[in-house]
């Protein structure tokens, strides 16, 4: 069963998920850097192969694959929070609650000083609407 916030528990919460949002984010964009490193040496290697180093390719995926595992990780620890992770590039994330007997999602984004928006389960970013639930 998901646990369910009140907009006061998911800012309180804010002290644990800003710092794991905020790796999760860094290692996401370490993450698409090795990604990228990864096609550059491909095209390096499908051309004639030169200059490369014997052992840069298994360096490569061995870095984006301990990115993608400590993105993981946090996803994880996350979700035992009671985060549900919504956009690995921005560090969106919602936390799930109950308003008028409805599940609905208190939604922050890395970089927003506290949880002030939310929205339906089914609408999304584009839906977000300001806290208070009272008022919605």
């Amino acid at each position: 069963m998901p646990k369910f916030f009140t907009a006061e528990e998911a800012n309180a919460a804010l002290a644990d998920v800003r710092p794991l949002v905020e790796r999760m984010v860094e290692h996401r964009r370490a993450m698409l850097a090795a990604e990228a490193e990864e096609e550059a040496l491909g095209a390096r290697i499908a051309g004639n192969g030169g200059a490369i180093e014997p052992g840069e390719p298994a360096r490569v995926a061995q870095a984006q694959a301990a990115e993608g595992e400590a993105i993981a990780q946090i996803v994880d620890e996350l979700a035992e929070i009671g985060v549900q992770v919504k956009d690995l590039d921005t560090g969106l994330v919602d936390f799930p609650a109950r308003h008028k007997g409805e599940v609905v999602l208190l939604c922050w984004r890395l970089g927003e000083p506290e949880v002030a928006w939310w929205h339906g389960v089914e609408d999304g970013f584009a839906g977000r609407r300001p806290l208070p639930l009272e008022d919605a």
